[in-house]
C-alpha cells in the first residue's frame, strides 16, 4: 500500500512526537513512524529528571537559560505529565566549595531562582540527608513522565490530523535526483510513504538512518544505568554539587527513587554491555547522598542510550552529558528534502522539535507560528486519559513504569 504525506517524521520519542504535534498543529499533512512502541528508545529509559537548567548553568549558560525556559513552559502545558518536587543540590564535605559558589552565581546569572540552606536545614527537609552535607541549594527541578509525554504529543498530533504509526520499522529508503522519494516501512505497517519531507529523529540511531536517506550524521551513543530502588518519602530531586560524574542525580517516585547514572560509549545503541560495576558505583555514589539507598532493596534496573553527537562531544572531550541540540540540513550531503536533529535533552524537546518543525514549514513553504508552548497537552488535566494514550501507542518506557496506571501517578 501506498500513501503520501507532507512530512514523515521518523522516531516516535519526545521530539519526534513533539515535531508530528507542532507541525500538525500548523496545518502540515504528517505521519510518524516508529519501530516499537512509543518512548521505545531514549525518552522512555532516562532517569526522568525534568531540568531547571542548574545542572549546567556554570558550563553553558545559554542552554541552562533554555532549561529554565522549557522547564516551565511544560509545567504550564503538560499538566499529570510533570511532578512538582523542586531539587536540591548538596555539596558535601569532600565536594569543592569553589564549584558550589560558581554554580550558584551562575544560577543568578541566568534567571534560575535559588535558595541556599545549610546542612541541618537541608537534613530537615530529607532527613534521611547525609551528615556530612555541609550545605545545599534548592532549585525549581521536577520529575516528568516521559511515557505520558510522548503519548500525549503523538495524541494532540493525530487530533490535528497526523497519522501515528508504531511497530512500523523503516526498511527501505529510495533516493533520486537528490531527494527521498519513497520510505518503505514493515512491522504492523507494511506500507511506502512518498514524502515530500523527511524529519530524523531517531536519536542514537541516527547515524543508521541517515546512511538509508543518503546523508551522514556522525553520533557517539553513550550508556547509562538507572537503578531503581525501594525507598519512600522522598519530595525533591538530589543533584552532586561537584562536576558531573557516576552516580550524582536521584529522582524521586512514589514508594521508589530513581538512581543515575553512568556514562560509557557503545558501539551499537542496540546491542550493548550491562555492567554490573555500573550498578555498583551508581548505587554507592548516591548513597553518599542518601545513605539508606546502599542497602534498599533493588526494585528495577535499566540502561538508556544517550544520542550524542560526535563533532561536539570531540570537540569538548567531556564526560558526554549532552546539552545543546543540532538540527542537521542534509542539502549539504546532496539531500535536500530531509533533515536530523539530534543532541538535546528531555527537558527541551519542544524547543528541539519547534527549530525542527520552523525548518519543515520554510522548505514546505508553510508561514503558521508555532503554538505548542501555549496550548496544554490532552489529557493534561486526566491522569487516566493520559495512560489510556500510553497503552493505546504501546508507550510505556521503564523510567515512569511504576507510575503509569497507578494513583501515585495522579
Amino acid at each position: 500500500m501506498d500513501s503520501r504525506t507532507d512530512a514523515l517524521v521518523i522516531g516516535g520519542g519526545a521530539t519526534g512526537t513533539g515535531i508530528a504535534r507542532d507541525l500538525a498543529r500548523r496545518g502540515v499533512d504528517v505521519t510518524l513512524v516508529e519501530r516499537d512502541g512509543l518512548s521505545s528508545g531514549t525518552s522512555g529509559r532516562s532517569h526522568g529528571l525534568l531540568h531547571s537548567g542548574a545542572r549546567y548553568a556554570e558550563a553553558d549558560g545559554p542552554e541552562a537559560r533554555a532549561c529554565l525556559e522549557e522547564n516551565r513552559i511544560l509545567r504550564r502545558i503538560g499538566g499529570a505529565c510533570v511532578r512538582e518536587t523542586r531539587g536540591l543540590f548538596v555539596q558535601l564535605a569532600d565536594d569543592d566549595p569553589a564549584y558550589f559558589e560558581a554554580k550558584r552565581d551562575a544560577c543568578e546569572d541566568v534567571g534560575i531562582e535559588t535558595e541556599v540552606v545549610g546542612g541541618d536545614a537541608a537534613r530537615g527537609a530529607v532527613p534521611d540527608l547525609a551528615a556530612d552535607v555541609d550545605r545545599a541549594m534548592w532549585v525549581p527541578d521536577g520529575v516528568v513522565l516521559p511515557s505520558r509525554l510522548s503519548a500525549a504529543n503523538a495524541a494532540d498530533a493525530r487530533e490535528h490530523g497526523a497519522r501515528i504509526r508504531t511497530h512500523a520499522p523503516v526498511t527501505d529508503v529510495t533516493v533520486e535526483d537528490g531527494r527521498v522519494t519513497s520510505v518503505a516501512l514493515g512491522g504492523d505497517a507494511d506500507e511506502t510513504v512518498r514524502p515530500t519531507y523527511v524529519v530524523n529523529a531517531t536519536g542514537p540511531h541516527a547515524g543508521r538512518i541517515a546512511d538509508m536517506l543518503g546523508a551522514t550524521v556522525a553520533m557517539r551513543p553513550t550508556r547509562g544505568v538507572m537503578v531503581s530502588v525501594d525507598y519512600d518519602g522522598l519530595e525533591p530531586v538530589l543533584n552532586r554539587c561537584r562536576e558531573p560524574a557516576d552516580g550524582d542525580i536521584i529522582v524521586p517516585h512514589d514508594g521508589e527513587v530513581v538512581l543515575g547514572t553512568t556514562s560509557v560509549s557503545v558501539d551499537d545503541p542496540d546491542g550493548y554491555e550491562q555492567a554490573e560495576w555500573e550498578i555498583v558505583e551508581t548505587v554507592r555514589e548516591c548513597a553518599a547522598m542518601l545513605p539508606p539507598v546502599a542497602t534498599a532493596p533493588r526494585v528495577r534496573t535499566w540502561w538508556g542510550v544517550r544520542p550524542l553527537y560526535e563533532p561536539e562531544e570531540a570537540a569538548r572531550g567531556g564526560r558526554g552529558i549532552s546539552r545543546g541540540f543540532h538540527l542537521l540540513d542534509h542539502t549539504d550531503d546532496g539531500v535536500t528534502n530531509c533533515c536530523s536533529i539530534v543532541g538535546g535533552k528531555l527537558t527541551t524537546f519542544r524547543r528541539m522539535a519547534e527549530a525542527t518543525a520552523d525548518l519543515v514549514c520554510d522548505r514546505l513553504g508553510v508561514t503558521a507560528d508555532c503554538s505548542t508552548a501555549e496550548e496544554r497537552l490532552p489529557g493534561a488535566s486526566e491522569p487516566a486519559r493520559l495512560d489510556a494514550f500510553v497503552r493505546e501507542f504501546d508507550g510505556q518506557g521503564p523510567t515512569d513504569a511504576d507510575l503509569i496506571g497507578t494513583e501515585n501517578g495522579h
